[in-house]
């Protein structure tokens, strides 16, 4: 297994996605001797263009164009097509269930039923959890076949992109095991995924904090509605690490607490308008409330889960009024109080083993 990848850091300032994800888009067409050249062409990709960096909206754009013409969310990488509205009802299978986890089970098990090729599969041991892909039939003879590169990206991509958008915010993965030589366009695994990615691994393995499959489903039916409008070549756009604006307040907000500044100073201290700030956010997929709530959040219940510090002294730290105001948030985020969330994130390694039959 390949040291973590350690690439220089990502370009921020440009949303562009490397042409290894364009010809792996189309490698399954290509398998099947079909001609690339003119969904390419459509998309005023010409010969001479090879090699070169595709703007990450028209990219969003190729991905539904190619879509389309294969009637296949799959592109055509897998033993049976993933007929066009797949991605929708797996949205939808996920729609209703009260926590991350729950709903990222649903999903998986609609994959089962349409994907018989892969199976996404979660599991939690402690404070880690991981997100395993694994192969039910082989996706080629060759490791590093763009193909199964691609297909194992894709539906990466997919389900973590899911993930984020049922919870309102960006999931962080801590790191990423990938069961292939690593790919001429992996330093952009750093916008995608995380910088923290291994090569020729045994499995497709995404790790991350446990507590996040404790957050709250915040989207409906209506979100899903709009989420709809460009998906599912839309899901390539949100959650990117080079949407970083919403990293900047994040790091700005993070560094500031106790003290909660407001937009306007945000803004001020970003040289923006607020007007700006709300409208940068917004393209990405985010709020500037949604963003503070979001480190209080994530901080809270890291510390409730990891630290017996007190839960007057975290509600200070974090910039809350008063503790009943945390207790208040707490509830609202997972559904318990701190004191509650805490003795239930510690329960199972302490509770005796369910009885045969037990759920």
């Amino acid at each position: 297994m390949s040291d973590p990848a350690t690439p220089a850091d990502p370009p921020h300032q440009r949303a562009t996605v490397a042409h290894g994800f364009v010809t792996g888009m189309l490698a399954g067409l290509v398998r099947r001797g079909g001609d690339p050249a003119p969904l390419l062409a459509a998309a005023g990709i010409g010969p001479r263009d090879t090699g070169q960096r595709m703007a990450l909206d028209r990219y969003a754009a190729f991905y539904n164009r190619v879509i389309a013409a294969l009637d296949d969310e799959g592109f055509a990488l897998f033993s049976q097509p993933l007929r066009r509205g797949s991605f929708e009802f797996l949205c939808r299978a996920a729609l209703g269930a009260p926590t991350l986890a729950d709903g990222l089970d649903r999903a998986s098990r609609f994959l089962d039923l349409v994907l018989p090729d892969l199976r996404v599969r979660i599991a939690r041991r402690g404070a880690d959890a991981t997100l395993a892909i694994e192969e039910r039939i082989a996706l080629a003879a060759r490791a590093d076949d763009p193909a199964r590169v691609f297909a194992l990206e894709w539906l990466l991509r997919l389900f973590h992109g899911l993930a984020c958008w049922l919870a309102g915010r960006g999931l962080a993965l801590d790191a990423v095991d990938f069961p292939y030589p690593r790919p001429a366009h992996a330093d952009d695994y750093a916008l995608v995924y995380t910088a923290h990615s291994r090569f020729d691994c045994d499995g497709l393995r995404a790790h991350f904090r446990a507590h996040l499959l404790d957050l709250p489903i915040r989207r409906d039916e209506a979100a899903l509605n709009a989420f709809l409008d460009g998906a599912p070549g839309k899901i390539t756009m949100l959650y990117r690490r080079d949407r970083n604006m919403v990293q900047r307040v994040r790091d700005l907000l993070r560094a500031a607490l106790p003290e909660t500044p407001g937009v306007a100073e945000v803004a001020r201290r970003l040289h923006v308008s607020p007007r700006t700030l709300h409208r940068r956010l917004d393209e990405e997929g985010s709020g500037f409330r949604r963003i503070r709530e979001a480190i209080r959040r994530d901080i809270a219940l890291d510390r409730l889960a990891k630290t017996r510090q007190s839960v007057a002294t975290l509600a200070a730290e974090l910039g809350y009024a008063d503790t009943s105001t945390f207790y208040r948030a707490c509830v609202a985020w997972t559904g318990l109080s701190p004191d509650r969330f805490r003795r239930r994130i510690h329960a199972p390694t302490t509770r005796p083993p369910a009885a045969a039959g037990d759920e």
